[in-house]
């Protein structure tokens, strides 16, 4: 369970009066997550999400709230945050900034049929171009982050991989083409999608939205979603995705040619997450840690893609 900083109900009880949502009937953990603290809460009148804010920059929690209300309102199935009497949508609890959001329904798809990814595809695509035009600052894991991570991590890596990331490094630091932007979720993996049976109950985790390249989204849901268990691309499931995600906002033809390469630099940004949280993790009462070489595998099999040149995908 990744909580790190733990709640009581005594606690919840005295931070909720301000919500005017009756007494508290239960508090629980959930155990999904890595960056904050997230809490099941119930109360007299209804059914909410606790985040306690661990790793987030305090100055962007107002672009993190407005962004997920302004997506709420347009019909995109994301938390919504629960204002206080008053309007107020952010708090502190326990030293750490929280928030209350509405409780989607559904659950997450550990093994995703055709069905799945097109769903997926296409609501990231109704996402992009819903948020295309809202003010938003640079993701917090681009170019500069990349960077940063790389150079402290470096030192502690073995040869094979640090070569493996000085190489990378040096192909993505290349010029290329200039790429359609606008808001992007920059994190929207298997487990922060709700699905009631093949229908998008609900997107979670907007801690890594931000502006960015639509085609680099696109390119961390293919690595997930479509990647077996060795790395590899399934073709199957990434047309799925691709075909309903262009149905909604069409994939143009610079974005095809740099497909390869934003693969890449998805598998590289999620490699370097996950070797920062195993070299250097955060202290926390449960705190999950992933398998780095999972993204390893990842972004060795993008690279022999590319060098082998894969078509993108039939477009009509």
């Amino acid at each position: 369970m990744s909580v790190f900083t733990p709640v009581t109900a005594e606690q919840l009880t005295l931070w909720l009066k301000p919500f005017d949502l009756g007494a508290l009937q239960s508090l629980q953990g959930i155990a999904e997550g890595v960056q904050n603290s997230n809490f099941f809460v119930d109360t007299e009148r209804g059914r909410y999400v606790l985040t306690l804010f661990e790793q987030v920059e305090p100055e962007l929690l107002p672009f993190y709230l407005d962004l997920m209300a302004h997506l709420a309102t347009h019909g995109i199935p994301c938390p919504a945050p629960y204002p206080a009497v008053g309007g107020k949508l952010l708090g502190h609890l326990n030293g750490r900034p929280a928030a209350l959001f509405s409780r989607l329904h559904g659950k997450s798809v550990i093994d995703p049929a055709l069905a799945h990814c097109a769903a997926v595809g296409a609501a990231l695509a109704e996402l992009h171009l819903a948020a295309a035009d809202f003010p938003a600052p640079p993701h917090p894991r681009g170019r500069e982050w990349v960077e940063a991570t790389a150079a402290r991590l470096l030192p502690l890596l073995p040869s094979d991989d640090a070569s493996l990331l000085s190489e990378e490094l040096a192909y993505q630091r290349q010029a290329c083409a200039a790429l359609p932007e606008g808001v992007i979720h920059a994190d929207l993996f298997r487990d922060n999608v709700l699905f009631i049976d093949e229908k998008i109950g609900g997107l979670l985790d907007f801690y890594f939205a931000g502006r960015g390249e639509f085609l680099f989204d696109l390119a961390i849901v293919a690595n997930d979603w479509c990647a077996a268990a060795s790395g590899e691309l399934d073709a199957p499931r990434l047309q799925a995705l691709l075909a309903a995600y262009h149905e909604k906002r069409p994939i143009t033809a610079v974005e095809q040619a740099a497909w390869p390469r934003q693969l890449r630099a998805a598998a590289l940004r999620f490699w370097l997450s996950r070797l920062e949280d195993f070299h250097c993790p955060l202290p926390g009462e449960h705190v999950t840690v992933r398998n780095p070489q999972a993204f390893g595998r990842i972004l060795r099999n993008r690279i022999a893609l590319a060098e082998s040149a894969m078509p993108l995908l039939r477009l009509a």
